[in-house]
């Protein structure tokens, strides 16, 4: 079974996300106001919202679902689509000084939309697996070139049925050379592929330009495949004037999309923690001047991201002079934590303070754990890829503090530096998003090591 839907599906998309905006924008209304009667301003507003999400959505294509799946980076274009949004319907809200809306309608429209579309990407992919897998929306494919190359690429086509392809005809190099223009041409459309993979070690020019000649003309999508063994490294395609250069690297590069939306959530998600956490502060910053003799902040230098020095802050969970006999680490039952540091630590409440890090842009919400150059020059000593996490900005909870928990010796922060390396190698704001899940629970759960 090959029959295709995919030309239907971005239509279906767009009009589906557009609808999940509307109701979005009707139950925020209706949450906030109890009735589901819309003033001017109000009509105003859903209009301004509904048109512009046509404009910024059909400029980033956010609506289409690209071979092969991947969830993660499909949510993730849509929320740059939707942050560009929110910037374009309050530079028109601040320009025409349309100020009576309710911010509250405005936050709660936007967080049900983004998690209406989460869970409709998530049916709508965990369907199209399911359809793929069980032989519908396939795509016929020819392969041409190489055999062993044909060879690796079929065994991972067979492997992946989710992908949606199936194999056509296979061209070997010996054959294609032999052929005329017309011929191949006529061959090629008999199979009637929607894609055709090229498979290469030392490629054709001509060859590769009539076949692009080909898709061109028949609106087929030509793919190129090198014989590269990539295992664990990641490729990036820079095009120098007509020459296309593969940039390998240990790790993917983080692009300024990514950035982008990192600095971006870090931003409004601090802001919102210290204006409504402000009481929480408060208290904190009390009962921990009472408790001990000392001030209730703590600061003390990291390493921040480019090796760049910077100060952290923390509510004091130690004696003060804690460390006059030089850096130490904490331990269990260590006698310089006060009692209600001991309370603190176990649920991260110490760390609070670090949000004013973040809005300063010396550190993230996640990321790895900024250390002392005392103890990274032990570190790198022992595990030299430790010098890649310093790549990116310091966090205020990671994966290694989620599932590790704080260090007693150096031999442990070698070990949490494996979680953050993971960490580094699929950065995304999915993930950060579950390492803050995750973190809440340990601060809820008193677990804090």
């Amino acid at each position: 079974m090959n029959t295709r839907y995919s030309k239907h599906l971005p239509g279906l998309v767009f009009l589906s996300d557009l609808l999940l905006l509307n109701i979005a924008l009707y139950t925020s209304h209706f949450v906030k106001f109890n009735n589901l009667v819309f003033s001017n301003t109000s009509i105003t507003f859903i209009l301004l919202v509904n048109i512009a999400w046509v404009v910024v959505s059909a400029l980033s294509k956010s609506f289409y679902v690209f071979r092969p799946l991947w969830l993660r980076d499909n949510i993730n274009k849509f929320l740059l689509t939707l942050i560009y949004h929110l910037l374009c319907v309050f530079g028109i809200i601040y320009f025409f000084k349309i100020f009576n809306i309710s911010r509250t309608e405005v936050m709660l429209s936007y967080t049900l939309f983004f998690l209406f579309v989460v869970v409709q990407r998530s049916v709508l992919f965990f369907f199209l697996d399911y359809i793929r897998k069980n032989g519908y929306n396939h795509r016929q494919i020819v392969i041409i070139g190489d055999n062993n190359i044909a060879d690796r690429l079929m065994k991972s086509f067979s492997q992946h049925p989710e992908y949606g392809y199936d194999l056509a005809d296979y061209i070997s190099e010996e054959q294609i050379s032999g052929m005329e223009e017309p011929q191949l041409i006529q061959h090629l459309l008999s199979k009637s592929p929607s894609e055709i993979f090229v498979c290469y070690k030392e490629m054709n020019t001509d060859l590769l330009n009539r076949l692009v000649r080909i898709g061109n003309t028949h609106f087929i999508k030509i793919k190129v495949v090198s014989d590269l063994m990539l295992g664990n490294n990641y490729a990036q395609l820079i095009s120098y004037d007509d020459v296309p250069v593969l940039q390998l690297n240990s790790h993917p590069e983080i692009g300024l999309k990514i950035r982008f939306l990192k600095r971006s959530f870090d931003i409004g998600f601090s802001l919102v923690v210290m204006v409504l956490g402000a009481p929480i502060f408060f208290m904190l910053y009390v009962i921990t001047k009472l408790s001990s003799k000392g001030p209730a902040f703590f600061r003390q230098e990291r390493v921040g991201q480019n090796e760049k020095p910077f100060y952290i802050y923390k509510f004091r969970s130690m004696k003060v002079n804690a460390e006059l006999a030089g850096p130490q680490l904490s331990k269990d039952n260590d006698p310089r934590i006060t009692k209600w540091g001991r309370i603190m630590r176990k649920t991260r409440l110490d760390e609070l303070p670090q949000f004013w890090n973040v809005l300063k842009g010396d550190m993230s919400v996640v990321g790895p754990r900024p250390e002392r150059q005392y103890f990274i020059e032990q570190i790198v000593e022992k595990t030299p890829s430790y010098k890649k996490l310093l790549r990116v900005k310091p966090g205020l909870t990671s994966i290694g503090q989620v599932h590790y928990g704080y260090a007693e010796n150096v031999d442990q922060m070698c070990d949490r530096v494996r979680y953050d390396m993971l960490y580094l190698q699929n950065m995304s704001l999915n993930s950060d998003l579950n390492i803050i899940l995750k973190t809440v629970k340990v601060m809820v759960q008193g677990k804090g090591k």
